[in-house]
């Protein structure tokens, strides 16, 4: 059970209720987080936008259905994570559509959505953005659990106890496990390109 004193859950009880101050703020503090676990998810900006609005119109809808039994965060990610989840799968069913739908211009997505960086002077920009490629890339290409996983720990700042319900009531210890191989395969996959924090000719 969360504690409804935690100010997220004391929010979403207030939305609960039909506050629609209330629900304004939580789509302002959130949007961004869900936007960035959604479009890490899907790579693809414009339907990444288009989930996360979906995700905060779905909470709207269910809102008297809420019940604080865990993190706000929680059940609001698993909102997001479903719907992006469906949005694969409709991609994998009807591959043709996905096609129509790409939009090559995400490729360059701004930096925002994922990760801010300091100013760099422009060489250290050209080696960051590609740097940026390379692990938006490794990321992409990991297990969906392991990739849930990881972004949920990272861009969500979500606990391995919460993480283990978002992935169906898994254990604590195959959370770890999973977040363990992930985290394993990220490094093996940059290896070559970093050395110390710094970039590595091949």
């Amino acid at each position: 059970m969360a504690d409804k004193n935690d100010p997220d859950v004391a929010l979403m009880l207030r939305v609960k209720e039909g506050d629609l101050s209330a629900y304004e703020a939580l789509v302002e503090k959130f949007k961004q987080p869900v936007m960035n676990l959604v479009y890490r998810l899907i790579h693809d900006l414009d339907e990444a936008e288009d989930i996360a609005q979906n995700t905060f119109v779905q909470v709207w809808k269910t809102r008297e259905r809420y019940e604080p039994n865990s993190k706000f965060t929680t059940w609001l990610f698993t909102i997001a994570r479903n719907l992006g989840l469906n949005e694969i799968r409709r991609r994998t069913r009807h591959p043709a559509d996905s096609l129509d739908e790409t939009h090559p211009e995400n490729d360059l997505q701004p930096r925002h959505v994922v990760e801010d960086f300091t100013s760099p002077v422009p060489a250290e920009a050209a080696l960051n953005d590609e740097l940026h490629a390379r692990v938006e890339e490794a990321i992409r290409d990991l297990p969906e659990k392991q990739r849930t996983a990881l972004l949920l720990c990272r861009e969500g700042g979500v606990s391995y106890e919460e993480i283990a319900k978002l992935l169906g009531g898994i254990s604590l210890t195959a959370v770890k496990s999973i977040i363990f191989r992930g985290r394993a395969a990220l490094k093996a996959r940059l290896k070559p390109y970093l050395k110390s924090g710094d970039w590595q000719k091949k």
